[in-house]
């Protein structure tokens, strides 16, 4: 059973577009097919377009200063994407839900499925477990998925980075 599906893949999702934007929606929508969605998407002209600004609104909430300031914009995301949550059954998924109503577009599905997968991330996780990584000059998203919750960094290539910059430090 998984309780939570909307969360930790939703976040994944919103973090790789956000760390590499794809050159055309193609290519997001395969995206959403990396991560497991499988329903099909109605394609409209600015489809890339406007999940560009559902990715920069979404980072919005990534660059809060307070986790006050967190939840205020996800909340007003959840409710300028989410509808109701209803129960469906498509493409051999079993029956799971939505948080979004049926026929809307790419970026319509992708605002309400990172928002509700954000809410649920940093609910369930903490406040603090999205972020950007801290081995300058670094900006790139870090989902914390870790039992632990310290992961600081968005790669083992910035990990090294860093420790190697804080023992140059501590030598000097």
């Amino acid at each position: 059973m998984q309780l939570n599906p909307y969360g930790e893949y939703a976040v994944l999702l919103a973090a790789s577009l956000a760390n590499n934007w794809p050159g055309d929606r193609d290519e997001i929508e395969q995206r959403t097919r990396d991560v497991g969605m499988t329903m099909p998407f109605p394609e409209r002209r600015n489809d890339h377009g406007e999940t560009r600004e559902v990715i920069d609104d979404w980072l919005r909430i990534v660059d809060a200063p307070t986790d006050e300031q967190r939840a205020e914009l996800l909340n007003r995301q959840m409710a300028r994407a989410s509808a109701y949550p209803r129960m469906v059954d498509h493409d051999g998924e079993g029956w799971h839900l939505h948080y979004r109503d049926d026929g809307q577009s790419l970026p319509q599905v992708l605002r309400s499925v990172i928002a509700v997968g954000t809410a649920l991330h940093l609910t369930t996780r903490g406040m603090q477990r999205l972020r950007r990584c801290e081995a300058e000059p670094c900006t790139q998203v870090v989902v914390d998925v870790t039992r632990n919750g310290r992961q600081r960094y968005c790669s083992v290539r910035c990990a090294n980075r860093a420790a190697v910059r804080r023992h140059r430090n501590r030598q000097h």
